[in-house]
């Protein structure tokens, strides 16, 4: 009986020290909702430079600042529905949203990323588009990687996954498209559901 008592405080005890440590109110939901975004940002592009006649896209043209602003929308929509769904997640744990922890992990995330979105703006500028899908998995999926040591370690292992597809982008960038579309929409939808699966539907 103590041996048991005394191995429910040790469980307890570690319980408490990976919770003060790394944010685990991330949603599974929002990274499905991500992928969505992704797949129908993806068509739209596609339909859009499918119908547009041109064979390349040109920095000062409209379909390239129809593409950018579809790109914004989706990463503008996945950041809010992963900051409403996991406050409401955070909020039924009775868990604080914005602590250390927490401002770690996007310090930690926002840096690679940062980094990489400056990076492909000047490449861009250069009219040197043949590497941006490659970098944008790559920055994304280092950026991942950096901030999974403050939240749930499965993360690490989309940011692997993101890297991966990232440099098979770059030596086969005529394929950039298809692996941006998997990487960003499929991995997504299939990494929230494992997630939402494992964590928050035993919740």
């Amino acid at each position: 009986m103590d041996s048991d008592k005394y191995l429910k405080d040790i469980g307890e005890i570690k319980s408490l020290m990976n919770r003060s440590s790394r944010f685990i109110s991330l949603s599974g939901l929002s990274g499905i909702m991500a992928g969505i975004y992704a797949l129908t940002g993806a068509g739209f592009a596609y339909w859009l430079v499918a119908n547009s006649g041109q064979k390349y896209l040109i920095l000062d043209g409209y379909v390239f600042r129809w593409v950018m602003i579809d790109l914004g929308l989706i990463a503008g929509l996945s950041i809010i529905t992963a900051i409403f769904l996991s406050t409401r997640k955070a909020r039924t744990n009775g868990e604080k949203i914005w602590d250390s922890t927490s401002k770690r992990l996007i310090i930690n995330f926002l840096i690679p990323l940062l980094a990489g979105g400056i990076y492909i703006l000047i490449i861009l500028n250069q009219q040197k588009y043949g590497q941006t899908a490659a970098l944008m998995l790559i920055f994304y999926g280092l950026a991942l990687i950096n901030a999974s040591k403050f939240s749930i370690g499965d993360i690490r292992y989309l940011g692997l996954i993101e890297v991966a597809l990232g440099l098979i982008c770059a030596a086969f960038p005529g394929y950039g498209f298809w692996l941006w579309v998997i990487g960003f929409g499929v991995m997504h939808v299939i990494y929230g559901a494992l997630m939402y699966y494992k964590y928050d539907k035993k919740q």
